[in-house]
């Protein structure tokens, strides 16, 4: 299946299995993050963003205190295609990434970013 082609909604609820927390809403893939506050709201923005770009694949975002939306869908296909739904799981990885058990990263100890 090409990237730009449009997924039927059948298609769309299956993949959405993998990606909990993402929903289906007026046409597009929509993720809801909490975070800690304001400057974590920035920092996950902008690993988005990073990834977004290098994707040439860009989401909306809606940006507040404590919150960021992203929603995704190809504009060109008029809908939600693979492509969204590649980005959507990278986006998930990065947003709720934590340093592995036995890790020698020992992490935040702040509630930083969830669902």
């Amino acid at each position: 299946m090409k990237p730009s082609t449009k997924l039927s909604p059948a298609e769309i609820s299956d993949r959405l299995k993998g990606l909990p927390g993402w929903r289906l809403e007026n046409g597009a893939i929509v993720r809801d993050y909490q975070t800690d506050g304001w400057p974590t709201t920035l920092m996950l923005v902008n690993a988005i963003g990073f990834f977004a770009e290098a994707a040439d694949h860009h989401p909306d975002l809606a940006v507040s205190w404590g919150k960021v939306q992203v929603k995704l869908w190809t504009h060109s296909a008029d809908g939600v295609t693979a492509s969204d739904m590649e980005l959507a799981k990278v986006i998930e990885q990065t947003a709720l990434w934590r340093p592995p058990a036995g890790s020698a990263l020992r992490g935040t100890t702040k509630k930083f970013v969830g669902s």
